[in-house]
Order: structure tokens, then sequence, then C-alpha cells
């Protein structure tokens, strides 16, 4: 088949060009957010976190200090905010501390609802603190090195980087595959999946849409992979999409090790993890203890003391401590590059810094939620590899940009999506029997995204919430629209951070959410989505449920409840739905419901939209429409 080939010098340039505007985007919006006077301004970007204190501290790989940050006036819980684990952030003093602290670069190492732990270099000289995002110079000057890496690769990496600019043909084995030697309990398009991505010499594409076991079959992949005697370094763009993958593994008998920050807590991840395993391992203690005694040493230096310490003494203890944190270093570093040596799989995001891999090679590479992370970060990890595959779903969310302009340009456009859609079926396999929805909340997304491939397995196809032993639902519809049009509840602006809400809507979906658990429904058990921020901000506010998720579709991706209530907030007069035409985020949020899906919205003002107007139709023809009249109560006339 005839292509337009993709010159290297070209692509990579574009990519380049676009990583540049992306970082001119972020460094903008992060100049606006420090311009902010107004603390509850600030906080409500979501990017930034005031007026915090350390709770406790730890210490992690390469002496850093593992800071736990929480409210200093409200510890029970942190306000919304898009931090998430390994985003790089800048810690520096607040309000009167301002001036007695250096700023200092971090990376956020885990997050919970009441704290946030950070990884910093130094001890912060501050009582009181401020978190905020920083733009991510590091990642970007390292997908940008893995081009310029690719451009001049021969060998392997050269091959591969010219197939996936089309200008080879990508080749299979067509030898049968070994059967796995335990019976598979695959189904028959995962096991079809899997087979073909073995039999791939150079690339394959696992396409996997909601709910149809997309991690577990590309699990069962790198367990066949290992047992043929392959080595597999196993990717994902987020650090909660690596723990998934590394989570499943762990319970498939195998023993991955984990590079980088673990998103959860949960003990299982945590013990594979290199911090875990070096303080396991016989030096593990000797390392502790040096580092401990570095601690101790840089304390003193700093304390102040009534008698005048001897010449040179503070400088002394600062020496012997740095010199403690570099023997220990050291150390660190022997023990990771054995464990790393001798391990089969090696589990880590797309654009970790791969460096104590060394010339380490790897059979296969897969990445998994590929279509989540922009192409120059799928380069990094590439030329470790002789062989690629991809798995995810280019008809959910595309990556993360800021800079419309480049979104616009291309860097929106994931590796796997360009793969897909040039070579088409000669690399990708679908997987069809989804395991989560009943078969109507499925129904739309399988005919808009699936061309109707999808199937409902027998055990979710007609599961309903009153199936649940602690549920008796009067409505019991597995999807309702209720249409808002006429209720007079306007969208607004949210101040000064431009995001839009609508209390009306918000007022009505809690009110939902109270039948739902008036029905014997857990808060823990339903997830309230919104499109804005502003919204997600409202609804938290007055909610009663503390256990109640809410959050926006970005926050779901990947994730399912027994209920969804949704908001569309938008409802104007010129039919305006912003970034809500963006279907594919839609595809997101309308397949996280298990048994019950609730979409509120105005048709009169979604009907404007050529894809609303085909989901407004659906829920007609369905029998999911409702109009907010015929709620008691709904509206106060």
């Amino acid at each position: 088949m005839p292509r337009t080939h993709l010159h290297p010098e070209q692509h990579f340039d574009r990519f380049q060009q676009w990583l540049d505007m992306e970082g001119a985007a972020e460094r903008e919006r992060l100049e606006e957010r420090r311009k902010v006077q107004s603390s509850a301004q600030a906080e409500k970007s979501g990017d930034t976190l005031l007026d915090l204190v350390i709770r406790s501290h730890g210490t992690g790989l390469g002496g850093r200090y593992l800071l736990t940050l929480q409210k200093r006036r409200s510890p029970d819980r942190l306000p919304w905010h898009r931090f998430r684990v390994g985003s790089p952030v800048i810690l520096s003093g607040d309000g009167s501390a301002a001036g007695e602290m250096r700023p200092m670069q971090g990376v956020v190492s885990g997050r919970r609802q009441d704290c946030v732990e950070v990884a910093v270099n130094d001890w912060p000289e501050a009582d009181r603190m401020r978190l905020d995002l920083s733009p991510d110079e590091v990642t970007r000057k390292r997908q940008i090195a893995a081009m310029d890496s690719a451009r001049q690769a021969t060998g392997r990496t050269a091959q591969l980087r010219d197939l996936l600019l089309y200008e080879r043909e990508p080749t299979f084995d067509e030898r049968p595959q070994k059967p796995p030697e335990k019976p598979s309990s695959l189904n028959e398009s995962q096991e079809a999946a899997v087979q073909f991505a073995l039999s791939a010499n150079d690339l394959a594409i696992v396409h996997g849409p909601p709910g149809t076991g997309k991690t577990t079959t590309v699990v069962e992949l790198i367990r066949r992979a290992v047992a043929r005697g392959e080595r597999v370094l196993a990717c994902a763009p987020s650090n909660t999409a690596v723990d998934n993958l590394l989570e499943k593994l762990v319970a498939a008998g195998e023993d991955p090790v984990r590079l980088g920050h673990p998103a959860r807590v949960l003990e299982v991840v945590r013990a594979h993890t290199l911090d875990a395993i070096v303080q396991r391992h016989d030096a593990g203690s000797v390392i502790q203890e040096m580092l401990r005694e570095a601690d101790q040493l840089e304390r003193r230096a700093s304390r102040y003391t009534r008698a005048r310490p001897a010449r040179g003494q503070k400088n002394q203890q600062r020496q012997e401590a740095r010199e403690l944190r570099r023997h220990a270093r050291m150390l660190e570093r022997q023990i990771v590059e054995d464990v790393v040596a001798g391990a089969k799989i090696v589990c880590a995001t797309v654009s970790f810094d791969f460096g104590i891999l060394n010339d380490s090679q790897f059979d296969l590479l897969v990445i998994d939620e590929a279509c989540q992370s922009v192409e120059p970060g799928c380069w990094v990890p590439l030329k470790f590899a002789d062989r690629l595959v991809l798995a995810g779903d280019h008809c959910q969310l595309p990556p993360t940009i800021l800079s419309k302009e480049a979104a616009k340009q291309g860097l929106a456009i994931s590796l796997m999506q360009r793969l897909v859609e040039e070579f088409a079926q000669t690399v990708t396999r679908q997987l069809t029997v989804q395991y989560r929805m009943h078969e109507q909340i499925m129904q739309f997304s399988s005919e808009q995204f699936y061309d109707g491939h999808l199937t409902a397995d027998a055990s979710v196809r007609q599961h309903l919430l009153g199936d649940l032993p602690h549920v008796d639902r009067e409505d019991d519809s597995p999807v309702i629209f209720i249409d808002t049009a006429g209720a007079g509840w306007a969208e607004e602006m949210e101040g000064e951070s431009l995001s839009k809400l609508n209390p009306g809507e918000g007022r009505l979906v809690l009110s939902q959410v109270n039948e739902l658990c008036r029905s014997g429904l857990r808060p823990q058990e339903i997830a309230v989505i919104a499109p804005y921020a502003a919204q997600v901000r409202w609804l938290r506010m007055h909610s009663e449920f503390d256990h109640l998720e809410i959050d926006t579709v970005d926050g779901f991706q990947g994730r399912e409840k027994e209920a969804v209530v949704m908001c569309t907030v938008r409802s104007n007069t010129e039919g305006e739905v912003g970034f809500l035409s963006d279907s594919r985020r839609m595809n997101v949020a309308l397949t996280r419901a298990r048994r019950q899906l609730i979409v509120i919205g105005d048709s009169a003002t979604l009907g404007a939209d050529e894809f609303f107007q085909s989901l407004l139709k659906w829920f007609e023809e369905s029998g999911a429409y409702r109009s907010v009249w015929e709620i008691p109560d709904a509206v106060t006339e």
C-alpha cells in the first residue's frame, strides 16, 4: 500500500516546535496564577495549594526528603486540585514566610484527600508553604532528547523509527503461537489480540473500548512474553495507569520492578518499587543509617545555640553530611543496577528518566493507555526495545494539551491514533466484549464510536441497581436523561477563574444523589461528573457526603461506579457548548456507570451541537428522556 512517508527531520522538528509552544503556554499560565493576590482565587485554578504545613516526612532514594503536606487550618480535606503523582511542582514560603524560603523544585510522590506528599532535594526553611504546579521542562527536554536520539539512531531503533514513519512495513510471524501452559480465562477477542501481538515482529496495537478488559489483556500478553524467555518494559503515561498494570501483574504471580513514584498506597504496589527493594536489601539498613546521620548533622549545623560553635564546626558538619549522602547514593546505585539487570518486567511512566537502565535492552515494550501520551513521550522508552505494542482507545480522552495552537496543529494526536489511522487493521486488534455496563448504557457509545461491534457480557448485560442486595430503587432504568430546558437555569461564570458553573443543575444533581442514597446505594458507589472545575467546586461545597466522588471527566478516565450522575452545565441562548463538543470526552463520561447513568442538561443548548443532537435523539428513542418538570420539587416557579 503506497504511503506518504514522514521525513524524520521534518517530523521531529514539528514536534519540537509544538513542545516549545506547549512550554510557553504552561509558563504563561503559571505567570497569570502568580499575579492573583486573593488566596481564594489562587486556589480555584486547581494549580495552587496555600497555607500548607509539614505533617510528617521520610527519606526516599537518593536522599530525597518526602514531605507530607496538609492544610494548616483545615487538615481534614484539601480543596479540589490538579496535583497528580509525578507532577512537577514549586514549593515556596507562604504569607510572612514567603521571603524566608528559596523556592525549590519538587515532584508529587503521593496524594490523599487530606494531604499531598512531595519529594524535594533540600529541607524547606519555612513554617508555612505554598505549592504550585510547575512547567514540566524536565519531561519536555527528555522528550526532545529522545527524538534527537531517534533521528540519529542506527540498528534496531532505526528500523522501528522507519516503521513508525511509514518507511517500512510491519511484519508478522505466521506460525501459530505456543498455547499458554495453563488454560486462559480470556474471551475470544482478547485471546486473538494476545496471539496477534505475540506474532508481531515490530508493532501491534490492542484497541480496548471502555470495559473490555484491555489491561487484563495486556497483562496476559506480558506474562506470555516472559514465559517464552523475554524481558518486558511496561509503560503508561500516568503513575496511576502504571500502578494499575503493576497491581494486576503481581496478582497474576509476576515479580515486576517499579521505577518512579507509586500513586497508590497499597503495599502490593509499594513493595515492588525500587525504594522498597533497596530498603529490603542487605545493605538497605546501612544506607538508611547513613542518611539518618546526615540528616542529624545538617540539623545540628542549622540549629542556633547560645554557645558559640568552634571555628569551622558547622561547615565541617555540612561537609560530613554531604559525604555521607554521596556514599549512600553510590551504594544505592549499585543495588539499583543489580535489581534492574535481573528484572524480567520493569514498569515506569513513559517519560521517566531511564538513565538507570544504562544499556539494558528489552525484547518487548508495552505502552498501556498509549492515547493519553503525546507522541514524543512514546519515543523516550523506544530505544530500549526490539518490538512495540501500544494499547489504548483513541476514541477516549486524548493527551491534555494547554496550547490550543499546538493541539490544533497536531500535538494532540497520539502516536497510537496516528498509526491506527494509517495502518488500520494491519496492526490493530479490537476487543469487543465489555464487562462493565448494562447493555443500554453501552449502546450509544458502541454505535457512535465502535461501529456497533461491542457486546455486553452476560454477567452485566441486564444488571440494574435493584439487583444489589442493599438497594431498593424505584426508577431502576439503566439510562435517564433529565432535560432542564425552560427551567431558567442559565450557566454562570466563576469570577476570575473563567470556569463555568450552573447552580440550578448542581442542586438537581445533589437531589438525585440523595435519592440514590435513600434507596440504599452507598456514596462511595456513586460518581458525580461535571465538565467544569467551577461546577466540581460548587458540588463539593454543597454535598453532604464525605465519600461521594465528584470530579471532572479527566479525573474518571479508566474508572467506574455503580451509578453516575453527570451534569453538562452549559445553558445559554447562543447554543454554545464549548469543549463539550469534544465527543471523546463525552464518550468517557457516558461509559463510567455500571448499572445506572443519569445525565442532566439543557436540550435547547446542547441540541445546537451535532454530537449532542445524536445523543438526545438516542435518549428519546431508548425511553430515557425525562423533563425536569416531571421531577417533584425540582423547579420552584
